[in-house]
């Protein structure tokens, strides 16, 4: 032991040299000013020395865990005056939290969270439009997302989000009476009756209305829901997904307005729409759809008489779920693999499913979609604790339709010449009915959320 004196006496001597003055190097988490937080990677605290301070080293800070200010002046002792001793005591990893010392040794990292996320590609700090590491925050990438017992949220903490705020203004929900635009905090217009709009200008409700739905910063392009082909490209690349559509957009009330213009069903009033969602399907399936439109086409001629390619028509789909995907922005599929609209969502129909619910199909083996909200409402079910129902709205490559008033119950295909079954109101039919007869001919667009 004695041998180890004269070193130590060195080392403080050294210290003393390098810091004159003694000035502390670390506040502990009961006086430690929330200001440090934001300033500590950036410069030395400003305070001046104290002449008459006692030098205090602590080598391993609050080990259990470490609080916003406590990590702010951990951070600190970086950017001071070279400490071989401080710095090397530092997560490898984080750089902000002590080693973990087990009373035998000292392991390079601060815990199993550090070391698991040294062995991942590295990725920059701060906000980043990379993937983030694991299940750890947007932000900092460090320490994991926090959980409220119901959902995970983007940030570990209110600090990490505030942070997230000041890089990305976008982020930022806007508060009431405010313009609703991504980025602007002006105050939006008030109406002649005193109540408040949702926008500042008409500059900026032309702006809210017709956003892109992936980056939400720039207009989307006619025909389209996306700024430009890049945004189109991210998109197509995290299918299948689906991203969520702000109430005010134009696309949000043409998809509203056709679920209630097609609720026919009398004494039943239509329920109101509180969300949609756009479906992105993955690469691979929408060459599918669309070389199957293609072949129609060519063989229908529909556009040269007015149609759409393909003569392709949005129709309506009513089915089962077993979670609550939709709900409260809820954008994540479950893993059964017997819920049928996340199936659905993340796959398209499948014909080979047919009649496991029902036994059997009035024209047949095929899919069958409505132009009547009200008629798929009634196959629309919850397996699931919700308050709100859920309703598909699809793409259909119509092609030539054969129109039929009476069940064929043993098709498998529609009659020759035909690309698909027009049911019409009237004989053993109360709605109409659309029945295509394989998968590539129908890709669900839209998850519609709505109160039963």
């Amino acid at each position: 032991m004695s041998s180890h004196i004269p070193l130590a006496l060195s080392l403080l001597q050294s210290f003393a040299t390098q810091y004159p003055g003694g000035k502390q190097l670390w506040t502990p988490p009961s006086v430690a000013k929330p200001a440090a937080a934001s300033t500590a990677s950036q410069s030395p605290p400003t305070a001046s020395p104290s002449p008459s301070a006692p030098i205090t080293i602590l080598a391993n800070p609050n080990p259990q865990g470490t609080s916003t200010a406590s990590s702010a002046a951990a951070a600190s002792i970086s950017t001071s005056p070279p400490n071989s001793t401080a710095a090397s005591n530092l997560c490898e990893n984080c750089q902000l939290r002590p080693k973990f010392s087990d009373g035998t040794k000292t392991h390079p990292y601060c815990s199993k969270s550090c070391a698991n996320q040294a062995k991942l590609p590295s990725q920059p700090p701060g906000l980043s439009t990379s993937v983030p590491k694991s299940a750890n925050c947007d932000f900092c990438g460090v320490r994991p997302k926090f959980f409220d017992g119901k959902r995970t949220h983007p940030f570990c903490s209110k600090a990490c989000s505030k942070n997230a705020v000041a890089q990305n203004p976008l982020l930022k929900p806007n508060a009431k009476g405010t313009c609703h635009a991504p980025g602007c905090q002006k105050p939006a217009h008030t109406h002649a009756n005193g109540t408040s709009g949702s926008y500042c200008s008409l500059a900026h409700k032309t702006i809210g209305e017709t956003i892109c739905l992936m980056c939400k910063q720039a207009p989307k392009q006619p025909q389209s829901h996306f700024c430009g082909a890049s945004c189109a490209d991210d998109a197509e690349k995290k299918g299948p997904t689906i991203l969520e559509i702000p109430a005010g957009h134009v696309t949000f009330k043409n998809v509203a307005d056709q679920f209630k213009a097609s609720w026919r069903h009398t004494g039943k009033p239509c329920p109101p729409v509180r969300r949609v969602y756009k479906i992105v399907a993955t690469q691979a399936m929408q060459a599918s759809y669309k070389a199957y439109q293609t072949t129609v086409e060519n063989a229908g001629h529909f556009v040269a008489s007015g149609r759409s390619s393909g003569n392709e028509n949005r129709r309506w789909h009513g089915t089962r779920r077993e979670c609550t995907i939709g709900d409260k922005g809820h954008t994540q599929f479950c893993a059964s693999t017997t819920c049928p609209l996340c199936c659905i969502i993340k796959s398209s129909f499948d014909i080979s499913l047919w009649g496991t619910k029902t036994g059997w199909g009035r024209f047949g083996k095929g899919i069958y979609t409505s132009s009547t909200s009200s008629k798929s409402n009634d196959y629309s079910h919850n397996d699931c604790s919700s308050s709100f129902k859920a309703i598909l709205l699809n793409k259909v490559i119509v092609g030539k339709g054969c129109k039929l008033t009476q069940d064929s119950t043993s098709l498998t295909a529609p009659p020759a010449g035909y690309d698909s079954v027009l049911a019409e109101r009237g004989g053993s039919l109360n709605y109409d009915e659309l029945v295509v007869y394989t998968n590539d001919a129908i890709r669900p667009s839209f998850l519609v959320i709505y109160e039963p």
